[in-house]
């Protein structure tokens, strides 16, 4: 009995310990991936700033080509709003923020209880091609339940090997997009 106390009692306190670590970990987040693109940065631009382009190129839109979608406005303020029975895809909506043409775009992307993120796009001329950087910005804790932080903490720690593919696809198929 003694034994399966001692047990018990270490078991809780590796418990308290992985939560209090949670809370006490860095919770803020950058994935960043880049693609050369043949084609002048007003072009990619174009695909970039305007959501209604996005289902030609984004990586989350060939993965339920059956989510819902809505798109209001456009340019700055302009929203997408998406609902999809897909995990990978989810739900949640992406605002456009901030917009400097033809170099940098910022999406602020809301998550729900999942949390929200901020999108960036830079575009840097390199001769008669684009580098397009996008990188994705997060605190794991901000706008998640209180009891979910630590969760979502720790899965900070795996966004790159989760989000990073999904850009590196997303990138290159903006690439031929742009340069068909």
């Amino acid at each position: 009995m003694a034994l399966l106390k001692k047990i018990a009692g270490a078991v809780l306190a590796l418990v308290v310990l992985a939560i209090a670590g949670g809370y006490l970990l860095p919770s803020t987040v950058h994935v960043e991936r880049a693609i050369v693109v043949d084609a002048p940065p007003a072009q990619v631009f174009a695909l970039l700033s305007d959501f209604n382009a996005w289902e030609g190129w984004s990586p989350w839109a060939k993965l339920d080509p059956n989510a819902t979608m809505t798109i209001t406005g456009s340019g700055l303020g302009q929203t997408m709003s998406w609902a999809s029975d897909n995990p990978q895809v989810g739900q949640g909506s992406q605002t456009i923020v901030a917009m400097d043409a033809p170099n940098s775009l910022t999406t602020h992307l809301a998550f729900g209880d999942m949390g929200m993120a901020d999108a960036t796009f830079t575009l840097q001329p390199e001769e008669d091609q684009t580098r397009v950087v996008w990188s994705l910005d997060s605190d794991m804790r901000a706008g998640v339940p209180l009891l979910a932080q630590p969760i979502n903490t720790y899965f900070g720690f795996l966004m790159d090997s989760m989000v990073g593919h999904d850009y590196e696809v997303g990138l290159q198929n903006l690439k031929e997009l742009a340069e068909a």
